[in-house]
């Protein structure tokens, strides 16, 4: 009697076996901050009910069950949501927008813009500066925590972007002489402008998206599948409203 043959395990990108995985929750990866706080009243209309401490930002946990016994939520830093799926630790996320340019990942499908947590990436400088200091130039210093990003935009006027790497206080640096502009992430501007900075160039308008590891998307079509119906539905409810 030969043995019975099954098809092969099908690996992510990190080499974990799939498979094993058809009778575990989905994990769902949230943003913390302000995306989150946007996205309660979608999660809401999905019928997504997450322990009451996940929309907490006081509380310490990071992982969370859920309304939905096959569905558990982490909640992570916003840059991280995609590099969670994108490797299989999530099976599904949020994230901006601005995350899937600067990182690019192939293992990354993002099926729905959520339309929340709108804004800009810009360029800014100082507003001391009588010239834009990127005019005429042919290299140029550049503050972001988005280098991809900033490269991809001045090469495409021909600059070579030096790259400052920081993930914070970007204001600062044109005043202390770190970079001659900055590329960052913008809402009102409020924060700009009390740092003596006005914004110059908008690169790209960001919203969250609803992102999908491709991989899980095979082995568990149905289910991811019903979880993106699930968000679509609600974001069509919204717009009835």
């Amino acid at each position: 009697m030969t043995a019975l043959q099954t098809d092969p395990p099908i690996m992510t990108r990190n080499g974990t076996d799939t498979t094993a995985h058809h009778h575990t929750p989905l994990i769902l990866a949230l943003p913390k901050g302000r995306i989150l706080k946007a996205l309660a009243p979608v999660l809401t209309r999905t019928g997504i009910e997450p322990d009451p401490d996940c929309l907490t930002e006081s509380s310490r946990r990071l992982r969370f069950g859920t309304s939905d016994p096959n569905l558990d939520v982490v909640r992570v830093r916003s840059f991280d949501v995609a590099t969670f799926v994108a490797y299989g630790g999530a099976d599904i996320g949020v994230c901006g927008a601005d995350v899937l340019m600067e990182f690019d990942y192939p293992d990354i499908y993002a099926p729905l813009d959520l339309g929340i947590g709108g804004c800009r990436i810009c360029v800014a400088r100082p507003k001391s500066m009588v010239e834009d200091p990127a005019t005429g130039q042919s290299r140029l210093r550049v503050a972001t925590k988005y280098p991809t990003i900033a490269r991809r935009h001045f090469a495409s006027r021909a600059i070579n972007a030096e790259i400052v790497h920081l993930n914070g206080a970007m204001e600062l640096a044109p005043t202390l002489d770190l970079a001659s502009v900055i590329v960052d992430l913008v809402d009102t501007g409020s924060t700009l402008r009390a740092n003596g900075l006005m914004e110059t160039e908008t690169i790209a308008h960001v919203t969250s998206r609803l992102i999908v590891n491709r991989v899980a998307l095979k082995t568990r079509p149905e289910e991811i599948s019903a979880l993106i119906e699930r968000f679509r539905t609600a974001l069509a409810t919204e717009g009835a409203v």
